[in-house]
């Protein structure tokens, strides 16, 4: 199909009411597995995989290569990309690999386990200045914003006096019009820099914190350490991923508890049941929209009975990969009771998210601190009238006024 084809439909995929599911993405899954379309940006069109099944294919199988989109203008939803060439998110086995391991050392689950009393730090700390601030309070500028970003630029021992402006620079990469597209890029750019310049100081003098730690990773016989390159673009991908899924979590599964008293009342009745309740909030939550990053098929391939050509690019879609009934019964529904099950929402595969551990450990700590410091908490203003981002791929509340 050429790209100009009426056929394929063109997915902006700028749904942004509050957190219902995008009807242009429950309505391409529920045409079938894989869909024909154009995103707003980029050369080609793309297939678009939507079944679990299918998702868990396409990230597991070495034929399709992220990779292989290094150096093109790929099918995407911002006008400038993302990731960095170099970046772990756009390599493939076994330079990904190599990458992944030396990462995969900072967010094991003992290394995890031992950052919890601090992460806890920061929330007490964080809910106390709250309380102190009185209501009403925005619990996004108190909690879902600083809590992620202070974590990681802790991990990495970030001065604190340039961690706001990390934090701007993020914000500027994520953005969706048109006209942020050289913003977006010098934002990148100038991330990239900052931690280029951190990297060779904590080689000479380094320290307690991830990056010295990263630096000094022992890697595989065989293999080269990472370059001084190589860490900082691992870096501005650990600094994305921290102001990405929790922040927008945290202050999204906040918003869900407060509309939903009879769930929050049974969560402060029996804490026990919060890291399965999490699974499925996290699971149900559509907190960004539409895609990702794509891959390109290396060889002709067949995804879910739809044959994809050799230098077909591919999206998948772990948003509704977790509203498939296949997989998940009555999808659309949050069920707290619901059995654990696998969730793809960071991500599968090769590339799922190395962080997830600690966000994990983030979202409990920060939603345990709420259901205790703040018994009473609900929202100050009517659910209508909570603002939510329409300007960036995320989905979350811009502000999310709270009273108690």
């Amino acid at each position: 199909m050429s790209f100009q084809d009426p056929v394929v439909p063109v997915c902006p995929f700028d749904f942004a009411d509050a957190l219902e599911f995008d009807p242009s993405l429950a309505s391409l899954a529920g045409r079938g597995p894989v869909s024909r379309i154009r995103l707003p940006y980029g050369e080609a069109e793309a297939w678009l995989v939507t079944s679990f099944a299918g998702v868990r294919q396409v990230t597991c199988d070495p034929r399709f290569s992220r990779a292989a989109i290094v150096g093109r203008d790929y099918p995407r939803m911002t006008p400038e990309p993302i990731v960095s060439p170099e970046s772990i998110n756009v390599t493939d086995p076994p330079h990904a690999t190599r990458l992944r391991h030396v990462a995969a050392q900072a967010f094991t689950r003992e290394r995890v386990a031992g950052m919890r009393p601090a992460v806890d730090r920061v929330v007490a700390g964080l809910l106390t200045a709250m309380a102190q601030t009185g209501p009403p309070a925005d619990l996004v500028t108190h909690l879902s914003v600083p809590l992620p970003h202070l974590t990681i630029c802790e991990l990495l021992a970030v001065p604190e006096d340039d961690r706001d402006h990390l934090r701007t620079l993020t914000m500027r990469l994520l953005a969706t019009s048109p006209e942020a597209r050289q913003d977006a890029a010098d934002a990148k750019a100038e991330l990239r820099s900052y931690f280029a310049k951190l990297v060779p100081d904590r080689r000479v003098a380094p320290g307690e914190d991830l990056l010295s730690a990263l630096a000094a990773a022992p890697v595989p016989e065989g293999e080269e350490p990472l370059s001084d390159d190589e860490l900082a673009v691992l870096a501005v991908t650990l600094i994305l991923s921290g102001n990405d899924t929790a922040t927008c979590q945290i202050s999204n599964i906040a918003y869900l508890l407060l509309t939903r008293p009879e769930d929050r009342a049974a969560l402060a009745r029996d804490p026990g049941r919060l890291p399965g309740a999490l699974e499925e909030l996290l699971r149900f939550i559509p907190f960004r929209k539409g895609v990702g990053i794509p891959r390109i098929a290396l060889e002709d391939a067949e995804i879910e009975g739809t044959a994809i050509s050799a230098g077909d690019y591919v999206h998948v879609s772990y948003l509704a990969a977790n509203r498939d009934p296949a997989v998940f019964p009555d999808p659309h529904t949050l069920d707290l009771e619901r059995p654990v099950h696998p969730h793809m929402t960071f991500g599968w595969g090769g590339h799922h998210c190395l962080a997830a551990p600690l966000a994990r450990a983030e979202l409990d700590s920060a939603v345990t601190g709420l259901l205790t410091r703040f018994p009473g908490l609900r929202l100050a203003v009517a659910p209508e009238d909570v603002r939510w981002d329409t300007g960036t791929i995320r989905r979350f509340p811009l502000r999310l006024p709270v009273v108690w």
